[in-house]
């Protein structure tokens, strides 16, 4: 139910050790997301759900200088400016995100959703 990663304590469902977990496994599942309405990292929407008993609030675009963005690679904790930025790397190791997140941006962070 815990791990943690870079030093950094992450909440999820068979949380690895690059924050992937029951639900998104893929080798470019490596990051975990600080939910505004918990202050937790988790991997995912569905194991914040499964963990928690109050719904989660996505983040406002007057908050995204804040760091809550986790790179399960390297640890490094990005702003949500720099994630939403970031074309699917990290900016500090290079690692590659999983381009398809961004369909779910819009359960994180206050955006427009994509189609």
């Amino acid at each position: 139910m815990e791990r943690i990663v870079h030093g950094v304590k992450v909440k999820g469902l068979q949380v690895d050790p690059e924050t992937r977990c029951e639900h998104y496994a893929a080798d470019v599942d490596i990051i975990a997301i600080k939910f505004a309405c918990c202050d937790t990292y988790y991997p995912c929407r569905e194991c914040h759900d499964a963990l928690r008993d109050h719904d989660a609030k996505t983040w406002k675009p007057a908050e995204f200088g804040e760091k809550a963005v986790l790179c399960g690679h390297c640890g490094r904790e990005l702003t949500i400016e720099e994630y939403l930025r970031s074309d699917s790397r990290c900016p500090e190791c290079h690692a590659p995100f999983n381009p398809r997140c961004s369909f779910h941006y819009h359960s994180y962070f206050d955006v427009p959703s994509e189609a």
